[in-house]
């Protein structure tokens, strides 16, 4: 980190939360209130980072619409997932990850907010997320931490997309190199930002990331002095 910065913008997913206790688990539970025959939630967990990986490689990106994410529970779901109860299983999975208790906030981030506001930091959010997003964090009461969430999918560009970065260094009124984000993916967290002239920090809960990573929001805090 060159100097330190005015604005801290943070990623949600993998940064700030995760679902609880996993995808698979969340799937499984709503597809079987929906009608379908229990499976198996480490195979959905398999079945769904194989599709989440071949969705983002797709013309265009994962765009983070309802249509998007449908797509997405098909392919999880593959032959399991019957075409006449498609909609009602998708519609299931799209309510169940509107609530809280499906999602684990990390444990050090409160504390970790709190001491980035206590030290006069300007803390905002910039996520790849749809219209779910602001409702959950306010659910979830994190979202009195920040004073500004931008939301991909609200403002039609997702990182690493440039234009999103542009569109955010407007909205807070302050340039490129005084904002850090932190977040926990490469391609969007790291490399997205620092082509955009920011500054940037992963957060590896994973010990799959390089670029000086932290293993949690703590860590990033201390290195900050």
């Amino acid at each position: 980190m060159t100097r330190l910065p005015t604005v801290i913008s943070l990623d949600v997913g993998g940064t700030l939360i995760e679902p609880w206790p996993s995808v698979g688990v969340v799937y499984a539970d709503a597809a079987h209130a929906a009608g379908l025959p229990e499976l198996d939630p480490a195979m959905l967990n398999r079945q769904f980072l194989a599709a989440w990986r071949t969705v983002r490689k797709l013309p265009g990106g994962f765009d983070y619409s309802r249509g998007a994410w449908a797509d997405l529970v098909r392919r999880t779901f593959g032959e399991a997932l019957p075409a006449d109860r498609a909609d009602v299983v998708f519609e299931s999975i799209w309510h169940r990850f509107t609530r809280p208790e499906v999602w684990r906030i990390f444990p050090e981030v409160r504390e970790t907010l709190e001491a980035w506001k206590s030290q006069g930091f300007r803390l905002t959010v910039l996520s790849n997320w749809d219209e779910r997003l602001i409702p959950l964090l306010e659910e979830l009461r994190l979202d009195t931490f920040f004073e500004d969430i931008v939301v991909s999918g609200a403002v039609g560009f997702h990182k690493p997309n440039p234009v999103v970065f542009r569109l955010a260094e407007r909205r807070w009124g302050v340039a490129p190199g005084e904002i850090l984000h932190v977040g926990d993916s490469e391609a969007e967290d790291f490399l997205g930002p620092t082509e955009a002239g920011w500054q940037a920090m992963l957060v590896d809960r994973s010990g799959v990331n390089s670029h000086g990573s932290r293993p949690d929001l703590g860590e990033i805090l201390r290195s900050m002095g």
